[in-house]
């Protein structure tokens, strides 16, 4: 039996995916096959994905293969998922999660920048508070792209990237720049943030029930609760980060935030993030803020 996976044609999508496609082969003993797309968020390297809202833009053309029924699964950085997910879809689950933290990436010699290059309002907001005199300016492209453009073309001081993806591609040092993670106290992550998403058609869920971690699936569900309620998008500077025992959220209208947790709060994850966001006042941006894809 093969299974075909959907997947991005980048380089860390495609790490992502044989991931999954030896788990898959592990696990049911399964042939897999990849099947490679350019999705919007790609071919549009210049769009700027504030202004675009860039959930969905990674995602679309694999969730389309999978509704025609062309791929069983796609692959994807949770991060890159709209909260809402098209009619006939699901999540059948994810790999275990890798370092949720981000990195501050700064040219060699700059302790204190004056330009960081990120579209994300989210970074840009958090990191504002160590860095309260910074410019930004927005930077696309893969991870070793970002990389030359600050150690190499010094195009920005510095920016920030995902801890998970750097590990992944085997990057722990880049020539001309300081790599510097960042603690769930000075950088909320985003929505799963580290985890690697296996979606598939709602009538093939139960097939994959039980052959992905358990633990991830808990916390990021909770997670991807308050992005439904928000609307997180590229839009918003939100984030949300749930380990078994606290949850840090942060919000443009409030800032950081941490929340003790109990087993509870994972059982009745809509009543969680209900009770949390009329503690912070954010039921209200909840009911104003319509999802945003």
């Amino acid at each position: 039996m093969k299974l075909v996976l959907a997947t991005r044609k980048s380089p860390l999508a495609l790490v992502q995916t044989e991931m999954v496609a030896a788990h898959l082969r592990a696990r049911l003993g399964v042939e897999t096959e990849e099947l490679r797309l350019v999705t919007t968020g790609d071919a549009q390297a210049g769009w700027s994905l504030e202004q675009r809202g860039g959930k969905g833009l990674f995602t679309g053309e694999l969730e389309q293969v999978l509704l025609r029924g062309e791929a069983d699964v796609a692959v994807h950085s949770t991060k890159d998922l709209p909260g809402a997910l098209p009619a006939g879809l699901s999540i059948g689950g994810y790999l275990p999660r890798a370092d949720a933290r981000d990195v501050l990436v700064l040219r060699t010699g700059v302790q204190t920048p004056s330009t960081l290059a990120t579209g994300s309002p989210r970074r840009r907001l958090q990191i504002h508070h160590r860095f309260p005199e910074v410019a930004f300016s927005e930077i696309r492209g893969n991870v070793d792209t970002r990389l030359r453009k600050i150690g190499e073309q010094h195009l920005a001081d510095g920016t920030i990237l995902a801890a998970a993806g750097l590990a992944r591609l085997g990057i722990a040092s880049w020539p001309g720049v300081e790599m510097i993670p960042l603690g769930f106290d000075e950088m909320v992550p985003a929505v799963g943030q580290g985890a690697i998403a296996v979606q598939c058609r709602e009538a093939d869920a139960a097939r994959f029930a039980a052959v992905f971690d358990s633990l991830t699936a808990r916390c990021v569900s909770l997670e991807r609760v308050f992005q439904a309620s928000l609307g997180g998008g590229c839009h918003t500077a939100f984030a949300a980060h749930a380990t078994n025992e606290r949850l840090h959220l942060f919000h443009e209208r409030i800032g950081p935030r941490a929340f003790d947790l109990g087993p509870e709060a994972f059982n009745r994850p809509a009543a969680t993030a209900e009770r949390i966001l009329r503690a912070t006042g954010l039921d209200s941006a909840a009911r104003s803020e319509p999802p945003r894809s």
